[in-house]
């Protein structure tokens, strides 16, 4: 219990520093008004065009960061994927059919979203095409050991 505690907050602390960094980075798109046709999906949906840097929606900030500045952005989400993954694996440690689907689904969101951007004409864009496609290959790695693992578990059972 002490170290799961442990792990949780470490990655709880990474994830709030992170998001403020990318909150201030992210605080560029009110200085930069040619941008906000492009990077404002947020404020469109709550106010239709953005006219006046009053409009920009705090979510949009982090929208801005991702394209432009994406070392944080990519930060955050390595925190939110440890923290679900922490949970996910206490949660299902003693049942490793449920542990593999789980990382199946998350490759599978990984190489779709990964998919979904390959062709952004961003550094940020390109940084999330990579982060994606790896975190989907490290998650379709994790259910190739599972499977062996489950394989090997299901011959020991056999021979004894």
């Amino acid at each position: 219990m002490k170290g799961f505690s442990t792990h949780l907050s470490v990655a709880i602390t990474f994830l709030a520093v992170a998001a403020a960094g990318t909150w201030y980075e992210g605080s560029a798109i009110i200085d930069d008004p040619w941008e906000w046709a492009y990077s404002t999906p947020f404020s469109q949906l709550l106010n239709g065009e953005v006219l006046h840097a009053g409009q920009i929606s705090q979510l949009d900030h982090f929208v801005y960061a991702a394209k432009f500045q994406p070392l944080l952005p990519i930060v955050m989400m390595i925190s939110v994927l440890y923290i679900v993954l922490l949970i996910a694996y206490r949660t299902f440690r003693t049942d490793l059919k449920r542990w593999m689907m789980l990382l199946s689904l998350t490759a599978g969101m990984f190489i779709v979203a990964g998919v979904a951007i390959a062709n952004s004409p961003t550094a940020g864009g390109n940084a999330f095409f990579y982060f994606f496609m790896g975190a989907g290959g490290l998650s379709l790695a994790g259910v190739i050991m599972c499977c062996y693992l489950l394989n090997r578990l299901k011959t020991k059972a056999a021979i004894s």
